[in-house]
């Protein structure tokens, strides 16, 4: 799965220039022109990493930045740009969370260097799954869904996970049994799958009775749907 890096930056045509080096690079990419479209933005697709422009309309690039680690904690890396060249002001970056700082005008394969080497220190931090502002860290044990943390039992996480690394894939009860049950000898009904699928929607979906996100395919199954 393609690493997620938002592009925060108000200037257009830079904001589009960076979009395109980056998808050339392989990266999946998210934009906003302003701070307070970064905070939807960033709920929504849990990004590893973030090119943050400090001098932003509506929420400063250094508001913004400050959200972001608070409701983040460790698992988003950021860089800075700015126009300010002073070391001062580099180090004030730094100071408020920055893992890398570059000043303005920059050559955009300098900034792909920069994204790698960040990249290459804090991926560790930043495996999730993400859909449309549900984020599963595997290796923490958490989802969240948006800016608010759920409570999974092992049975519901471990089904989320699956569903969510293979989205828009129908997989049979049997299937599901056999994931949740590997080594159970006894048979498990049909139901007891349909059970768990109930309390996970109740979780995840705004509206549990008419699921977006995880749907019944009649006669075949269950899919998580993003599409």
């Amino acid at each position: 799965m393609k690493q997620t890096i938002m592009v925060v930056e108000d200037d257009r045509m830079i904001r589009h220039l960076i979009k395109l080096y980056l998808e050339k690079h392989d990266y999946r990419v998210v934009e906003a022109a302003d701070g307070e479209a970064a905070k939807t933005v960033f709920l929504d697709h849990r990004p590893c990493l973030v090119i943050l422009d400090l001098m932003l309309p509506k929420v400063s690039g250094e508001a913004f930045c400050r959200w972001m680690k608070d409701v983040a904690e460790d698992d988003v890396a950021i860089i800075m740009l700015s126009a300010k060249v002073q070391t001062e002001d580099k180090i004030a970056g730094l100071k408020m969370g920055a893992d890398g700082y570059m000043t303005k005008p920059f050559e955009p394969e300098e900034l792909i260097a920069q994204v790698e080497a960040v990249l290459r220190r804090t991926g560790q931090f930043c495996q999730k799954v993400v859909h449309d502002g549900l984020c599963l860290m595997p290796r923490k044990g958490r989802v969240l869904l948006y800016d608010q943390e759920l409570d999974l039992t092992k049975h519901e996480f471990t089904l989320l996970y699956h569903f969510m690394q293979q989205p828009n894939v129908v997989f049979s009860r049997e299937a599901l049994m056999d994931e949740l049950y590997p080594h159970e000898e006894t048979a498990v009904l049909d139901r007891t799958i349909d059970a768990h699928i109930k309390k996970l929607r109740s979780k995840i979906e705004k509206e549990p009775s008419q699921p977006k996100r995880i749907v019944t395919v009649r006669g075949m199954g269950y899919k998580y749907a993003t599409d």
